[in-house]
């Protein structure tokens, strides 16, 4: 077994020393905030000590023949994301989370993965950052890819430790840090709706505003209209969902459900596809009014429904936004991740998802939105780029800056507050509606290329 430190705090602070691959495996929930499901997680480590830095996770790919790439990418984004905070890792640790089907036991599932671990262990060492640790977490024990010696590392594993038993789970109990449950559950909150009665019904409900909202997105002057009734309508739903009593996650997220009408869901969530307007409704971001607007963003990620899916990308972002903002980061990776899911060229979670994965302060953003809120304008587009990407070219004028692509995928932006316009109506493939033809191919140039500045989708 490979005997190593891993502290958890800076020096000066209070630190926990983790012996081992038991006490890292019951580590990663506390690490992450919740189990993380199906996932391939990467740990940087800094020092003599193994302080842990900046951490990133991804879906394990289900096709074999994408590890080797996605490898790379992930190697490659964690020790340059370190580099650009904290100072190039010394060291890396990799988790592997995957159950088995049927819950026959984790070794096949181990086996299976062992390969990715491999190609992880390379590409991390291409880089000279060795791999200190891999783990499988399968099925309630856990396996070492590092560790040859069958006594403390036997072929059929060993058992996690009870929750709630080390002294990792003490620390976090002290700390107040909670782990919330597995991913697939928080995913499940801002995930579409199944029942077909309702998924249809939502998708009547957008496949009319359509008709309605894109020819008036497409002209200039009616695009400010557009944005403020978004806007207000946005606030009206807020205030109506803040009037009702605190529930549980699962009672909070059905009543938020029935308060809001499908014709409703789908004017804010085509409004919200314009950029200016995304950007302004990003300003409900503290107090109060951040909660209320983020139990409507997740509302209105789970309305994106059938062949609307992409249109996600926007209250995903913003719900992502609203957590970081809050002082989430667990939920606001876990949204950020499925917004750049349903749309990976969304430019505004990619820059969100790569900060917050990065431990950046978001107070900066806060302050950029503030600003351009009481002054009653959306942010310099430059400007924001700038809080979220210190590293881009300022230099530049209207032109848009490829960002480097994030293990979850991405694209760009974000702004202020409240009232929103037009833009980003965009038809998924496959998807016979009536206003994607000549409209939904001109909302689709006028996306591209913008019609204010460099009004592009991002």
């Amino acid at each position: 077994m490979n005997k190593h430190h891993e502290s958890t705090g800076r020096a000066g602070e209070q630190q926990i020393t983790l012996r081992g691959p038991a006490e890292l495996a019951d580590a990663l929930p506390y690490l992450m905030g919740f189990y993380p499901n199906d996932s391939v997680v990467m740990v940087a480590l800094h020092g003599g000590r193994g302080r842990f830095g900046g951490r990133l996770r991804l879906g394990i790919p289900q096709a074999p023949g994408e590890w080797g790439p996605v490898a790379d990418q992930l190697a490659e984004c964690l020790v340059s994301g370190s580099e650009r905070r904290e100072g190039r890792p010394d060291a890396i640790v990799i988790f592997l989370c995957q159950d088995s089907p049927d819950g026959s036991g984790g070794r096949l599932a181990m086996e299976r993965l062992r390969p990715f671990a491999q190609r992880l262990r390379t590409a991390c060492g291409a880089l000279d950052v060795p791999v200190l640790e891999a783990l499988c977490i399968s099925d309630g024990r856990y396996w070492s890819y590092c560790c040859p010696d069958t006594r403390c590392c036997p072929d059929q594993g060993n058992p996690l430790a009870m929750p709630g038993t080390t002294v990792m789970a003490a620390a976090a109990a002290y700390a107040g840090v909670h782990v919330r449950g597995t991913l697939r559950d928080m995913e499940a909150r801002l995930q579409p709706w199944r029942t077909p009665a309702a998924v249809t019904a939502q998708e009547e409900a957008l496949d009319r505003a359509g008709p309605a909202l894109i020819p008036r997105l497409l002209d200039e002057r009616a695009r400010g209209e557009v944005a403020a009734e978004t806007l207000r309508l946005a606030r009206t739903l807020m205030d109506r969902i803040e009037e009702t009593q605190p529930a549980p996650p699962a009672l909070a997220d059905a009543g938020d459900d029935q308060l809001i009408g499908s014709d409703e869901a789908a004017a804010v969530i085509l409004g919200l596809q314009d950029r200016e307007t995304r950007d302004k409704a990003a300003a409900w971001m503290e107090g109060a009014e951040a909660q209320a607007a983020l139990r409507l963003w997740r509302t209105l990620a789970r309305r994106c429904v059938g062949p609307y899916g992409e249109h996600a990308a926007a209250p995903l972002t913003l719900a992502g936004w609203v957590s970081w903002s809050t002082g989430d980061e667990p939920g606001a990776r876990v949204a950020l991740a499925l917004a750049l899911r349903a749309d990976p060229g969304y430019t505004f979670a990619q820059l969100l998802h790569r900060a917050c994965n990065e431990g950046l302060d978001p107070e900066a953003l806060r302050r950029c939105l503030r600003e351009a809120t009481d002054e009653g304008e959306s942010p310099d587009a430059r400007a924001v780029e700038a809080v979220m990407d210190p590293a881009a070219d300022r230099g530049a004028t209207s032109r848009v800056r490829r960002v480097r692509p994030l293990p979850d995928g991405g694209r760009r932006r974000g702004r202020a507050h409240r009232r929103p316009g037009a833009e980003r109506v965009k038809a998924s493939p496959g998807s016979p509606r009536p206003w994607t033809s000549a409209a939904g191919r001109r909302a689709r140039e006028a996306r591209r290329y913008g019609r204010r500045g460099s009004r592009a989708r991002r």
